[in-house]
């Protein structure tokens, strides 16, 4: 005996900062949300220390905690929260077909994409081991804590030499290692990071090694590529700036997207494309990707989400 499909109105792909945001609002407004929290539930924030640039936390708050709070919040106005991730998607027709866990098929009325993105790393066991422990891929979120410090930075485009600009007004010294010979970044960039006294640059230069007490960074282990000389230089922390990677390969070809994965949505809104699909935080945010705007923009989604089905059973009456 075939056993009748899961009908949900607002199903929300991902957790974090966006998709709790998301389901306390859809909640509030009688949507019912269903949110699959994906492999990763809580997202980014949850292998963050402290968060202390979120507002409504005075004295800051843990990541992991943050993440608990917002869930709380969902929780409360009447979210189903369920462990699993979305393994296929079918927007071809309408209610969307969606898969969970590969076993499972439900229908949506509207679907909310919060499904993140994650910086890219070194792949080194090393820097695994302190992440959030010194080793950081935002500089924005955790730049402070490293005031009158010296610290690492590896990348060489655009983002690398923001971030570089951006801790030089916080710390004492920024070592920035770019890979090749020359910088990625625009002339503009690279100009500014060239004309910043306390960041010193080294081309040809890896990071083999993050050195540390068990407890925090102390050193990172440098590799000349020419020279073959390896070094070890004192820093307290280090910023990994070579790129996210949107989590977003389930929609390929489904959605509109940038080269680099970002979904993207109609300027000013959360609506892709495709009529009924939402997109918010860092899966279509390659700009900002703080966790106060992935919040507003789930905030978005929802009420996006909220009119959408307004208007289609407006149609219907």
């Amino acid at each position: 005996m075939q056993t009748e499909t899961e009908h949900i109105r607002c199903l929300i792909i991902g957790s974090g900062p966006a998709g709790y945001t998301a389901a306390i609002y859809a909640a509030r407004s009688g949507l019912q949300p269903v949110i699959y929290t994906g492999m990763n539930p809580g997202g980014q924030l949850t292998q963050t220390t402290e968060v202390e640039n979120f507002p409504g936390y005075p004295n800051g708050i843990l990541g992991p905690e943050m993440m608990e709070d917002l869930q709380k919040q969902a929780m409360r106005f009447g979210t189903e929260i369920r462990f699993g991730y979305v393994s296929g998607v079918d927007f071809s027709s309408y209610p969307f077909q969606v898969t969970i866990d590969e076993t499972k098929t439900v229908v949506a009325d509207t679907v909310i994409i919060s499904t993140g993105a994650s910086a890219k790393w070194l792949g080194l066991e090393s820097e695994a081991r302190y992440n959030g422990f010194g080793v950081s891929g935002c500089a924005v979120c955790d730049g402070y804590f490293f005031r009158g410090q010296e610290v690492a930075l590896v990348g060489g485009g655009d983002t690398a030499a923001e971030e570089a600009t951006y801790l030089s007004k916080l710390v004492s010294k920024v070592h920035m290692f770019v890979r090749r010979g020359e910088f990625r970044a625009s002339r503009s960039m690279i100009d500014r990071v060239l004309n910043t006294p306390n960041i010193e640059v080294r081309y040809h230069s890896e990071i083999t090694e993050v050195i540390g007490n068990d407890k925090n960074v102390t050193a990172v282990r440098v590799l000349n590529s020419i020279t073959r000389q390896e070094m070890d230089i004192p820093v307290s922390g280090l910023f990994v700036a070579i790129g996210h990677q949107p989590n977003t390969d389930i929609f390929r070809g489904l959605l509109d997207m940038d080269e680099t994965g970002y979904i993207k949505t109609l300027p000013g809104r959360t609506s892709t494309a495709i009529p009924g699909v939402f997109c918010c935080g860092d899966a279509q945010d390659h700009i900002y990707r703080q966790a106060i705007t992935a919040a507003g923009t789930g905030c978005m989604a929802a009420l996006d989400a909220e009119r959408f089905l307004a208007a289609r059973e407006a149609e219907l009456v």
